[in-house]
């Protein structure tokens, strides 16, 4: 049984790890009845927190936002994790925080516990950042994004294409996938009635948010697998389906997922589709694999250019 200020604080931080908690839920959570929740409830309130309450059988309480930012309780892991989030984003791929980041990074140093402060100067001195050459995605739509997918709210954005065309559109946002590199949004686009990916940092200024909207069944269960999917081979014209004589798990380290899409077949196999403006650079991508492969489905120009450039380094070899 939690004391009194304990479970105050427990039930703060449960009350940010969700954003909506029926009564019971938290009671049973603290090992007490309703109404000791709701008078706990009340003592938030009075401490400044803006905690709702719905009532009903549907009912229940979420935290709100207020006019000053409440303090807010960490674990030790999220902390750590919070303070290296922010040592990245200040050389990461979102522009505008950087300065931002280090002030909050400062902040909370400051109130870290010397075992948690210790932990991570200890994973930052062991990190070496490399300065990012990809497209940086402006904070403001970012957040802007994110906000929409998770309140189910329509977003209007004027986007560029990667043929170069601009267009306004209209549509039902659902997930923000990262590749490392670029940030993608999977949406349904209203205009065309089927689902799309957008990269954030082809949108021109902050998106339009309007009504609310029923989500919708997703594309994928997978989304990092659907997007990866999308971007390896739906914007080039040539298509090309290989069996490689490697585990999946082996050549997915070695392949970025925005370059192509690697599916398992067997321990030692797997299956890749990719995609290609052109053939000239693709038999040099597929040679620094290391591995063999076959083709399975691919215009007659590969097999072509294979079969040139293999000629070409056996003589160089001398055979």
């Amino acid at each position: 049984m939690y004391g009194t200020s304990e479970r105050l604080l427990r039930l703060l931080s449960l009350l940010q790890a969700r954003r909506d908690w029926p009564g019971p839920d938290l009671a049973g959570r603290l090992g007490v009845d309703v109404r000791t929740i709701r008078r706990d409830v009340e003592r938030l309130r009075q401490l400044g927190y803006p905690v709702h309450a719905t009532p009903g059988a549907a009912g229940g309480y979420r935290l709100g936002s207020g006019a000053a930012l409440p303090p807010l309780l960490l674990e030790d892991d999220e902390a750590v994790a919070v303070a290296v989030g922010l040592r990245t984003a200040a050389n990461g791929t979102v522009s505008g925080i950087e300065e931002t980041s280090v002030r909050a990074l400062a902040k909370l140093e400051q109130v870290l516990p010397a075992r948690l402060r210790h932990r991570v100067r200890a994973m930052d001195s062991a990190l070496v950042r490399m300065p990012g050459r990809g497209p940086v995605v402006d904070a403001e739509v970012l957040t802007v994004v994110a906000a929409a997918c998770r309140d189910h709210e329509r977003l209007r954005f004027t986007y560029g294409t990667h043929a170069g065309e601009v267009a306004e559109r209209d549509v039902e946002p659902l997930r923000l996938v990262h590749t490392g590199w670029r940030w993608y949004l999977v949406a349904w686009d209203l205009g065309r009635a089927d689902w799309r990916t957008f990269r954030l940092d082809r949108i021109d200024g902050p998106p339009l948010p309007g009504f609310r909207f029923t989500p919708r069944e997703p594309p994928a269960e997978d989304l990092a697998a659907y997007v990866s999917s999308r971007i390896a081979t739906a914007p080039y014209p040539h298509i090309v389906t290989l069996r490689v004589f490697v585990s999946a798990e082996v050549l997915a380290a070695r392949v970025s997922p925005t370059s192509a899409v690697v599916e398992p077949i067997d321990a030692h196999s797997c299956r890749v589709r990719t995609g290609a403006k052109q053939f000239d650079y693709l038999p040099f991508y597929l040679a620094h694999w290391d591995f063999d492969f076959e083709v399975e489905d691919a215009p007659p120009e590969l097999a072509e250019k294979l079969g040139r450039i293999a000629d070409r380094f056996a003589r160089a070899a001398g055979r």
